[in-house]
Formats: C-alpha cells, structure tokens, sequence
C-alpha cells in the first residue's frame, strides 16, 4: 500500500510539471529589440562620399567597428517577439576609403541618387 501511494504521488507530482507548459500562452513574455533601429528613410539619405561624422549624423553610431578593418562600419538590429518567438534581424554595412563612404552593403534599399556626392557638404 506505501509503494502504490509513493507511485500515486510520483505520477501527480510528474503531471502537474508537465502541465505547466498547457498555460505558457497565458505567461507574458517582453519584445527584445537590439542594435541599432534604422528606418528606410534614413538609409535614403547617405551619398557617396559621406565624411564619417556625417554618416554618424544621419545613423547614429555603429554597433561595431572592426578594430581591424576600421573603414567598415557594422549597424545590426535585431528583434525577438516575446510572443511568437520570431527572430527579425537587419543589418547595414558602410564602406569607408579615405574617411569617405564608398559602399553601403545590407538589408536595406539605397535611393537612386546614392551614387551622387552631396552638394555643400550637408546631409
């Protein structure tokens, strides 16, 4: 009789655990953003030719810069839902040569007028 109450008590014990995962739906879980938010609109406005304060002024700063290649600038964004658990990233890479943008890489679009120098200075 002590062994089939001990097996009882095991068995309850083993099903309430596993049915904690039935309610996770009911558990709120946060939004994890990460890196740098970039807009489109944004990414519009960078020229050829781009001095870096210039490139920080219209992105903000880098989330990485490579210690070993210092003309590459790294903006990476990513976002996990707390929900569904989908995983967005985006990332746009800048190409400098003599402190001067000279190609954008990544996940965005770059406008038509990309490949024409800023008039003035100004972004």
């Amino acid at each position: 009789m002590k062994q089939f109450r001990m097996l009882m008590v095991a068995a309850a014990l083993s099903a309430g655990v596993t049915g904690c995962s039935v309610f996770d739906w009911m558990v709120y879980k946060i939004d994890i953003p990460q890196g740098n938010f970039i807009e489109q609109n944004q990414v519009e406005k960078l020229r050829i030719g781009m001095n870096r304060e210039q490139v920080e002024f219209v992105l903000g700063r880098p989330v990485l810069r490579d210690s070993f290649a210092s003309d590459t600038w790294y903006y990476v964004y990513q976002f996990k839902n707390g929900r569904t658990n989908e995983l967005t990233r985006k990332e746009l890479v800048v190409h400098f040569a003599d402190d001067a943008v000279v190609s954008v890489d990544g996940d965005y679009t770059l406008s038509d007028n990309f490949n024409t120098p800023l008039q003035g200075g100004r972004p």
